[in-house]
């Protein structure tokens, strides 16, 4: 009975040695294995078994994208300025042996070797250049970091600038600049404002005075047209008032005519052509014989009369 509860224990023991060594890796993890103290393999996703008190599991990589905010850098310009800054790298571990036998402190020997870079590149350039330069000084940075992180098993994605912090004297300068540059563009947009709302009233003067000139023009054209139409209506109302009164003389001589008038009567039709002849401006009239013995004869009959 002894020896099989042993044996037993002994199958137990097993069993609860192998679960114990059963691995699985999940997903964007990499476990580093040695084996008697030394590298052996690097387990990647999916299931392992672990051999018991000769392999161990020396590191757990994780193969995400990671992200180190470092605290801000004094760093000195060219034209001597000293500025603080804070940079922010991107980073993915590409080979998970070389990250865990390459550096001791991968994250400090990235901030270091950060602060050094950003030190040598921001040394080289000028105040207003640092502050317009950020993509130039961030893909310096990356391409230095990569190179140098690259027997560590780091790639280096994308090194950002976070902040920039000039001296305090520094900032008041500038924010004095950037005043006077925008009253500077408003004074601008201001003049160009009125010489655009001067040129358009000058415009709209210019196009009022040719309206005037032409409904000037127009009108004066309107009134010669009235003016002629109705002088030639006037003509036409005085032709045919000549006209109907030479037909009516007309008739009358034809009816004159035809009632065969005595002499007396051509008498009477030569004293009224004489009267209206008299009441024209004439200064000198002849009367014919006849008119003036007609007009004795009428004076003998008055004074008979009287």
């Amino acid at each position: 009975m002894g020896p099989l509860i042993a044996i037993i224990a002994i199958v137990v023991i097993i069993l609860l040695v192998a679960i114990a060594n059963i691995k699985i890796v999940p997903q964007s993890k990499a476990y580093v294995i040695e084996r008697l103290g030394a590298y052996h393999t690097t387990w990647q996703t999916g299931f392992h078994i672990k051999i018991p008190f000769i392999e161990r599991i020396a590191k757990i990589v994780n193969l995400k994208e990671l992200v180190s905010d470092f605290a801000p850098q004094p760093v000195i310009t060219r034209d001597n300025v000293t500025m603080q800054i804070d940079t922010v790298v991107f980073y993915q571990i590409t080979d998970p042996k070389l990250f865990a036998y390459g550096v001791e402190n991968p994250v400090s020997a990235i901030e270091n070797l950060t602060a050094t870079t950003l030190r040598n590149i921001i040394g080289e350039m000028e105040l207003d250049h640092t502050l317009t330069s950020r993509d130039t000084i961030n893909s310096k940075i990356r391409v230095i970091l990569d190179e140098a992180t690259d027997p560590w098993g780091i790639k280096v994605n994308r090194v950002e600038l976070k902040n920039i912090f000039p001296p305090k004297e520094i900032q008041d300068a500038m924010e004095k600049q950037m005043k006077a540059e925008r009253e500077r563009r408003e004074a601008i947009l201001r003049a160009e404002g009125e010489k655009a709302s001067a040129v358009l009233v000058a415009e709209g003067a210019k196009e009022a005075m040719i309206l005037g000139a032409e409904a000037e023009k127009q009108a004066a054209i309107l009134r010669a047209e009235a003016v002629k139409e109705s002088k030639i209506r006037e003509a036409e109302g005085e032709a045919q008032a000549i006209l109907r009164i030479q037909e009516a003389t007309a008739k009358g001589i034809e009816l004159l005519n035809a009632s065969n008038p005595g002499q007396a009567v051509l008498t009477i039709k030569s004293l009224e052509a004489f009267e209206r002849a008299a009441d024209g401006q004439a200064t000198k009239i002849i009367i014919p014989s006849e008119i003036q013995s007609f007009a004795g004869l009428a004076t003998g009959i008055k004074e008979v009369l009287q």
